[in-house]
């Protein structure tokens, strides 16, 4: 019997000790030398060629990237579950995309989703798989040869392949950029190529250049560099060439590389007025970056490329014009389509075929650049617009000859941040409410508004979902109610005989307990509580939301940049009675005459206007960027968290006084208070109600819903439209 336990306990420890070997240690004996290495895609010139069945055929990616974000979660929890992704796999494939990007390894439910999705699929989903490398570690004093950043990114290639094959366990914790689990799926058939790396600092690429000014060569078996090539190139060919290696060792498989890239990093020489606008100060050129006859896949070049940032070209027309094929893309009122002169220029540089593997704008309320000729901004789009900025965009990249076009993204993301809202919120929150202020989060094709099936409320003139408990105040004939979700605050004013176009309104709203004026000076209205902010309706186009100085944010985060001066040293009083417009900071612009005269041009985008518009996602006019509408005896309106200074609603906090903590930090707040008036109670003092609030922490509602842009991209790449049907 002893025998017997020592050896069955040494039997399961010799089962453990291998197991953990070819799992988790990646080790393995290879018993097929003689098998012939195979890839069924590879490169013609500028063409991408795929075996799908009946040999080798030109193959254009007709992409979209997918993130690992649902709301209630931070991407990096993983939650999406397989039933969701073979259902989105569904949708994204009735668009008419055959390909998905994934930007790190995910749960083994995207694996264990992708097999039980294409297994006897006639026309599966194709992957393009990317190695993400840390933004802490790009980020850091180190330079691309440190053992942090070159050794982690050549492991985690290894530790992909072996994913994609269906061999690998990995610990929690391996990385905080990807998932952990056991996978055991092999899903390498349908599995295109790679894109190995992020959108590089160029810090990062210059200081290695600088560092490692000796280390610009590498000859490997699969790939090698030209006498041309840097020190940040020849690390990404050695990455490279360890990663074919492995695969073709270990698996007798090959496929696509490329390295990400974009344009702070794009090969470009450009006249020194542009590079001083932008700090551009790298370029990586994959042209530099060879591979030898055993490397039977091939290479393409990958680009994230938008409309509005950085659109160089649109700082220096003389250049422009040296340009050939510049003519080709002159708009009808005489401006150029830089985007399309940009596309055009990086697929002339390569010989290998490029495509765009990001691209796209956002739906958001908040905007962050503006673009100036084509009109596809980062933000404060609708969703009929965004889904002609995507349709442009594609015309555009295949204008250009790129052979393919990925769209970003699939999926809203409510965890995101964006540079010019991120102070103003809790970011240790954000997966927990939609902020409509904040453009990253609606890059999606898909959406989630609040509610568990439908919303609470639609800004669409039906006032059905109102009722008499949400009325909080009345003034005379006038009645104000209110309620909100996770997205909105929602207003109702009602009065019969309501003179929507020829009667100005006012919304005072009293939300922290810090600051606020009774009096509002500009429109010359009292308040019978301290007001922090001041919704006016005045018709459809003048309608705006108004803060009390004290209170802006805009000042207490931008006002030394944009106004020249810093607030902390002259304060306004707590109860000023200035109320002033809302803005947000848009990237900084700067001509070429500007540069020269040092006078940099400062934007900013006035968030506070109102839009006129149908709410309703169910309404034939319906557009997603609408605040308010009226019908009849009632006007709704729907006002975004973060406009009322909302960092974090979920757990209903507020800015605190900005002048007395030298920033911005929460408040917690229990109720909020607001009235109704009119420019006939401007001698007396308006009266405002409360509304309770209650948070509901880290366990949001939301549905999900196909905008717009879904259907305008799928008649463009269908012909057909199911909106049609609908």
């Amino acid at each position: 019997m002893k025998k017997f336990l020592i050896a069955a306990v040494s039997l399961i420890l010799l089962y453990l000790l291998l197991d953990t070997a070819y799992y988790r240690w990646g080790f393995y004996i290879d018993l097929d030398k003689e098998n012939e290495t195979t890839t069924f895609a590879t490169v013609d010139g500028k063409n991408i060629l795929v075996d799908t069945g009946k040999g080798m055929k030109p193959y254009e990616i007709k992409g979209i990237d997918l993130g690992a974000g649902i709301p209630g979660h931070f991407a990096t929890e993983y939650e999406i579950d397989k039933a969701t992704y073979i259902r989105w796999f569904g949708m994204i494939q009735d668009m008419g995309a055959n390909t998905i990007r994934v930007y790190t390894i995910l749960s083994p439910d995207f694996y264990e989703a992708v097999y039980e999705y294409n297994t006897d699929n006639e026309k599966p989903l194709y992957i393009l798989h990317g190695v993400w490398v840390n933004d802490y570690i790009q980020n850091s004093h180190v330079d691309a040869y440190d053992d942090s950043f070159f050794d982690t990114f050549k492991k985690d290639c290894r530790t992909l392949v072996d994913i994609l094959h269906g061999n690998k366990k990995l610990n929690l914790g391996y990385s905080t950029s990807s998932a952990s689990g056991t996978f055991t799926k092999d899903i390498s058939q349908w599995v295109l190529g790679y894109i190995l790396g992020v959108e590089w600092e160029d810090v990062t690429v210059e200081y290695t250049n600088h560092m490692k000014e000796e280390w610009n060569s590498f000859e490997g078996k699969y790939m090698y560099t030209t006498d041309d090539a840097t020190p940040f190139e020849a690390m990404l060919a050695q990455v490279g060439d360890f990663m074919i290696s492995y695969e073709s060792d270990r698996y007798h498989e090959q496929r696509l590389i490329a390295f990400s890239n974009w344009p702070t990093t794009d090969p470009f020489d450009y006249p020194e007025v542009i590079d001083r606008v932008f700090m551009k100060c790298a370029k990586i050129d994959v042209e530099h970056i060879r591979s030898t006859g055993k490397y039977l896949a091939g290479q393409f070049a990958s680009y994230h490329i938008y409309s509005y940032y950085p659109d160089y070209l649109s700082h220096y027309d003389e250049w422009i014009t040296e340009l050939p094929y510049a003519k080709d893309y002159k708009l009808e009122n005489g401006k150029y389509n830089t985007y399309g002169i940009y596309l055009e220029m990086i697929n002339r540089h390569h010989d290998m075929p490029v495509v765009i593997s990001e691209f796209g704008v956002p739906t958001s309320r908040g905007r962050a650049q503006s673009d100036v000729n084509t009109e596809r901004s980062q933000g404060y789009m609708s969703e009929e617009e965004q889904g002609e900025a995507l349709v442009q965009s594609y015309r555009d990249i295949k204008k250009a000859g790129c052979a393919g076009a990925v769209i970003f993204s699939w999926q809203d993301e409510w965890f995101k941040r964006t540079w010019n809202t991120m102070a103003n919120v809790d970011l240790s929150y954000t997966a927990y409410w939609s902020d409509f202020q904040t453009n990253e989060q609606f890059f999606g094709l898909l959406t989630f508004d609040p509610g568990k099936e439908k919303s609470i409320c639609y800004v669409d003139g039906d006032v059905a979902e109102w009722k008499k408990e949400n009325v909080i105040s009345k003034n005379g004939e006038y009645e104000l109610s209110m309620m909100y979700d996770e997205k909105f605050l929602y207003f109702r004013i009602y009065k019969e005989g309501l003179d929507f176009e020829n009667k100005k309104l006012y919304i005072p709203v009293d939300v922290t307990p810090k600051s606020g004026s009774y009096y509002a000076d500009r429109e010359d209205v009292k308040f019978e509580r301290p007001t922090d902010f001041l919704i006016v309706s005045n018709g459809k186009n003048n309608s705006k939301v108004f803060v009390q100085k004290r209170y802006d944010a805009f000042t207490a985060v931008y006002g030394e940049i944009f106004q020249r001066d810093n607030p902390y040293q002259h304060p306004p009083d707590s109860d000023s009675p200035e109320f002033t417009e809302i803005y947000l900071a848009l990237q900084v612009q700067i001509t070429a005459k500007d540069l020269l005269n040092l006078n940099a041009q400062l934007e900013k985008f006035e968030t506070g206007r109102l839009t006129y518009g149908n709410g309703n996602p169910e309404s034939e006019d319906y557009s997603s960027i609408s605040d308010f509408i009226a019908k009849g005896d009632n006007i709704e309106i729907r006002i975004p968290w973060q406009l009322l200074n909302f960092s974090n609603p979920a757990k209903m906090q507020v800015h605190d006084d900005y002048f007395e903590n030298y920033g911005i930090e929460n408040l917690d707040i229990s109720e909020l208070y607001a009235g109704i008036g009119s420019e006939a109670d401007k001698d007396t003092r308006i009266p405002m109600g409360k509304l309770p609030l209650k948070g509901w922490g880290k366990y949001p509602t939301y549905h999900e819903r196909l905008k717009q842009s879904y259907y305008a991209v799928q008649e463009m790449w269908t012909g057909e439209s199911t909106a049609q049907a609908q």
